[in-house]
């Protein structure tokens, strides 16, 4: 005997705060920025692994203070390069920074009349953001769309920040090109050293994030919930369940 399917109405809730999608990017456009990223970070990986000591851990640290050690024959590695100040690498680095550029921001929409100082390195916006998101859950790299757009009004007479995300594995080579075990977010502050080609190239491959309701939200217009009403069946297994004794 064919049972008769049960039916049941289910709500949904709208919201315009849905998640904002990424810039796309076309494969070939993708090689040339990977090339001309690892170009620019090859000096920074060559003096890390030429002048840096790798740590090995606390034991080695304590080893090292029973050992005396003298200073007299000691050569001071040279500075680092200039371009280091203006790279930022790791995930958490680059959303702290965002977060400190979205609060400047509110303060530029508060007053329009202040002008906050870019002449200090550590405080400049980024030209663009890349990230390697091939095999990262987008839990992690999710938020970076949005706050790259609200940090983008900083600095209004500045070009948007852009937001590039690498779909290829190209984690090795950013890892080869900085010297550094892992690299899934690497940020460039503008006005980076020699990166005029990288930068010019990916504002013109790699269009602005665009967050539509960002604007709309700025009218402080009342906007009724959009409720929608979806009719749908019971599974016939939950419904012949319901039947069981003891379930």
């Amino acid at each position: 005997m064919k049972m008769e399917r049960r039916k049941k109405i289910v709500y949904q809730l709208d919201t315009p705060y849905s998640a904002v999608s990424w810039p796309s990017v076309t494969i070939d456009d993708q090689e040339t920025i990977l090339e001309l990223l690892c170009n620019l970070l090859t000096p920074l990986g060559q003096y890390r692994s030429e002048y840096v000591k790798l740590s090995k851990g606390k034991r080695d640290k304590k080893r090292k203070r029973k050992v005396p050690t003298t200073c007299s024959g000691d050569i001071l590695p040279p500075p680092s390069p200039e371009l280091k100040s203006y790279v930022d690498v790791g995930l958490t680095t680059v959303t702290r920074h965002l977060q400190e550029l979205a609060c400047k921001a509110q303060a530029v929409e508060t007053n329009s009349d202040d002008k906050l100082p870019t002449q200090d390195v550590s405080r400049r916006p980024y030209s663009a953001i890349f990230v390697a998101r091939s095999g990262q859950p987008n839990v992690l790299n999710g938020h970076l769309p949005q706050m790259a757009a609200v940090a983008s009004k900083s600095h209004p007479e500045q070009t948007p920040i852009r937001l590039v995300g690498l779909s290829k594995s190209c984690e090795d080579r950013l890892s080869e090109s900085l010297g550094i075990p892992r690299v899934s977010c690497i940020g460039i502050r503008e006005g980076a050293p020699d990166s005029k080609a990288l930068i010019e190239f990916t504002a013109k491959h790699v269009p602005p994030i665009n967050i539509p309701w960002m604007e709309e939200a700025k009218k402080a217009e009342y906007k009724a919930t959009n409720i929608n009403t979806i009719e749908t069946f019971v599974g016939t297994k939950k419904q012949h369940n319901r039947g069981l004794p003891g379930q």
